[in-house]
């Protein structure tokens, strides 16, 4: 093979990580300005709870894109290895049989 495939396949992950970038980006100015809007059109304790909602909607956002495009970079460059084989199965030992033991003190 003359490495075309590999290439290709190179280009479309960076052009899906861009755009997963870009979606991220956009979504954190969305959010940006309407908490913007938001606190400009509230009072006191409203303003409070419309950047607290804001906050943790940016920082939710972003961090679930890096966690995830940080996993998916890991699976595919082989960083999960397979774990060891841990020998052939066998079956548990076998309880003790009741019948035979005596049951008459000393």
């Amino acid at each position: 093979m003359d490495g075309t495939g590999d290439r290709t396949e190179s280009r479309i992950q960076q052009i899906r990580a861009w755009a997963g970038l870009l979606v991220v980006g956009l979504g954190d100015l969305a959010i940006s300005a309407a908490a913007i809007w938001g606190v400009t059109h509230v009072d006191g304790s409203e303003a409070v709870a419309v950047l607290t909602s804001a906050f943790t909607a940016i920082s939710a956002m972003t961090t679930a894109y890096f966690g995830i495009r940080a996993a998916t970079n890991a699976a595919q460059s082989g960083g999960a290895q397979p774990l060891a084989p841990l020998g052939p199965l066998s079956a548990p030992p076998a309880a003790p049989s009741p019948v035979g033991r005596a049951t008459s003190g000393p």
